[in-house]
């Protein structure tokens, strides 16, 4: 697998609450790259929780901010990385994500509403159907979309994952003519 891969980094785009973070860990082991989550790491750089960061500087700064971070780990290779849910929504966003490929994770909106039921770590969650349905055709983008069922545990995502991988690769890249 990771011959196929060549170093690309794999970028797992979804919702808050599709398990982007703790699939990514997973697929990070079994493919032996280094694990990236940006909302970890902008909380890292403001040295401020997510929440705090909306309430005092906004969503603007916020988004700002998480392009910076995703620009400095798409510079690396080798890289399992879980992004914010609103990564899709900032065009220059975009360039770094097609730089490696993009893995949408898809839970169906009551599952989603389920997970994040007691999170209140998330300024955006009450926004949750809306913001579903504006960055859908975005996270359509995707180069291999997997469809989250409620019983799936993560690690059923990962090995999904891993089992798509080539075929993925072998459509990008045109090696299957």
């Amino acid at each position: 697998m990771n011959n196929l891969l060549q170093g690309v980094n794999v970028y797992l785009i979804g919702m808050m609450g599709s398990g982007k973070t703790t699939v990514g860990k997973l697929l990070a082991q079994k493919l032996d790259y280094r694990f990236f989550d940006t909302d970890v790491l902008l909380e890292k750089v403001a040295q401020k929780p997510i929440p705090e960061i909306f309430a005092t500087e906004g969503e603007a700064y916020f988004r700002d901010l998480e392009t910076k971070v995703l620009k400095e780990v798409s510079a690396y290779i080798r890289s399992a990385i879980a992004t914010g849910g609103g990564i899709v929504q900032k065009p220059i966003n975009w360039s770094y994500l097609r730089q490696g490929l993009m893995i949408w994770l898809d839970a169906d909106i009551e599952v989603l509403k389920e997970r994040l039921a007691e999170d209140n770590t998330r300024p955006l969650a009450a926004k949750l159907e809306s913001l579903w349905e504006a960055r859908r055709s975005l996270y359509a983008q995707a180069d291999l979309h997997i469809i989250i069922d409620r019983q799936q545990t993560p690690e059923q995502i990962t090995d999904e994952i891993m089992d798509k991988i080539p075929s993925m690769i072998m459509s990008k890249t045109g090696t299957n003519r």
